[in-house]
């Protein structure tokens, strides 16, 4: 009902920023990160494609279809940028600021232009409920991002208590 595509990426960006959420600016975070959105979108193509063949009652063999293998080929295109979006999660100003909102705008423009459901009234929830959720995903990093500009920045030698 609320579609995939957008989760399946919003699953390679939070892989992104929980791999490198330790670092902080390391020099080589948004290679982890893209590594980690990589391997992540395959893994979830490969539980995917394994749940599928088992619930449909097929031979593992099926496992690899041709479905499969245009999965298997956008995880490995579309993983590592998304990865290293979400390294660039943690950092401040603007670039922070749109790798924080990917997720929340991907979800809403899908919803947009490729709406979910088979019928009306499951499209219409669909939208509504991904809609509201990304809007309110939108509004609370653009708040949090202007209220970080608001807050005084700590003198260079100074403790927290």
């Amino acid at each position: 009902m609320m579609d995939s595509g957008w989760a399946w990426a919003g699953l390679a960006v939070a892989a992104g920023w929980l791999v490198t959420r330790a670092e902080n600016g390391a020099p080589l975070a948004p290679a982890r990160g893209a590594a980690a959105g990589v391997l992540s979108l395959l893994a979830a193509v490969a539980a995917y494609a394994f749940g599928e063949t088992i619930a449909g009652g097929g031979a593992l063999t099926s496992f690899v279809g041709n479905e499969q293998l245009v999965w298997w080929v956008a995880g490995l295109l579309f993983g590592a940028p998304l990865g290293a979006v979400g390294a660039c999660a943690h950092r401040a100003g603007v670039i922070g600021l749109l790798a924080r909102l990917t997720v929340p705008v991907g979800a809403a423009v899908q919803m947009a232009l490729i709406p979910p459901g088979r019928n009306e009234v499951i499209t219409a929830i669909g939208q509504w409920v991904v809609g509201v959720a990304a809007a309110a995903g939108i509004v609370f990093v653009v708040v949090r991002f202007l209220l970080s500009l608001r807050r005084p920045s700590e003198p260079a030698g100074a403790q927290a208590a």
